[in-house]
């Protein structure tokens, strides 16, 4: 077998170049401008969480991370994209509840990847508290009080969420279950127009993130009643947790995190993912995300892996159970 002489090194040529190159990828990463799809329209959450966290992380990386939106179907359409790219590192994509829980467990046959197989997990950016509130004329002041209520009156009561099989619209079935009631779901294009209508009167119950609802819970035009979320929050220390009322399984918050295609290097992705833990510890990083009503997270991958896979079963379960289809 030939062997070849490069700088006074002796190589074997066949396979030494192969053996070698991935290594070489890993230790120069990244050399280039990296791009990360955000699956929904610029100016939401997951736009302004994503573009803030990958901004700092640039800095540690030493090359522009690139946020393009794809939005469509519900966020299919950027998620396919992120499935599909190159695992170099270089194509990444952000994930949330509804891309890699919500929309493959309403979509089980017909979604164009797979949540679990299909990437590779870097890091969870965020937390984001959910919200129950209703409509101030509601006669219930506080939430175990709206339990019994709901429970007294199958079928009188109902309740906005963004849309059908969206992740508020499985947060309220999940309620359904948990509590034994029955309230009618009216399935709105977004969380704005069901918020508007709680406010005037027309669904007397909102499932929400708290950002969106909290100017009007802060105004007086929502009473809160509950949040998912570990502990109360200050600003409406006053509103218990899902876990303190009792119902544990329904205090889950909402994420948005990083995502590489599967089969990209494991050194690439801790690279990565160290660099986020830095932007994660930025105070103003940590500032924005308060102000957005969320807390940064940073977790491994294999945690944040764990977290999409507990969360798609999850998902699932309640889209079996309430036999929730997608129209």
């Amino acid at each position: 077998m030939k062997k070849l002489q490069i700088l006074g090194v002796s190589l074997t040529l066949l396979g030494a170049v192969t053996v070698a190159a991935p290594d070489a990828r890993a230790d120069t990463f990244p050399a280039h401008a990296i791009r990360v799809i955000v699956p929904f329209a610029p100016g939401g959450s997951t736009d302004i969480i994503a573009r803030l966290v990958t901004q700092r992380m640039s800095q540690e990386l030493g090359q522009p991370m690139v946020v393009e939106n794809k939005a469509g179907a519900g966020g299919a359409v950027g998620a396919t994209e992120g499935a599909r790219a190159k695992p170099d590192g270089y194509t990444l994509s952000i994930a949330t509840v509804s891309t890699m829980a919500v929309l493959p467990a309403c979509r089980p046959k017909d979604l164009p990847y797979d949540p679990i197989k299909d990437f590779a997990p870097v890091t969870n950016f965020a937390n984001t508290a959910n919200v129950i509130s209703v409509n101030p004329k509601f006669p219930a002041k506080d939430f175990a009080s709206f339990v019994e209520d709901l429970r007294k009156n199958p079928g009188k009561y109902s309740y906005g969420s963004s849309g059908t099989c969206g992740v508020l619209h499985l947060f309220g079935e999940a309620f359904r279950m948990a509590t034994g009631t029955d309230i009618v779901h009216v399935p709105y294009k977004g969380s704005g127009p069901a918020l508007a209508d709680a406010i005037g009167g027309q669904v007397e119950i909102l499932f929400d993130n708290l950002p969106s609802s909290m100017p009007m819970i802060q105004a007086g035009k929502l009473r809160p009643l509950a949040i998912a979320w570990p502990k109360r929050i200050d600003s409406i220390k006053d509103v218990p947790t899902l876990a303190e009322a009792g119902y544990p399984q329904l205090n889950q918050p909402v994420w948005y995190g990083l995502l590489a295609p599967a089969g990209t290097p494991p050194e690439i992705v801790n690279k990565l993912r160290d660099a986020a833990v830095v932007a994660l510890k930025d105070p103003t990083v940590v500032r924005v995300l308060d102000e957005q009503g969320s807390t940064a997270s940073g977790n491994t991958p294999a945690e944040f892996a764990a977290e999409i896979k507990a969360q798609f079963d999850w998902a699932r379960d309640v889209v079996t159970k309430q036999k929730i289809e997608m129209k």
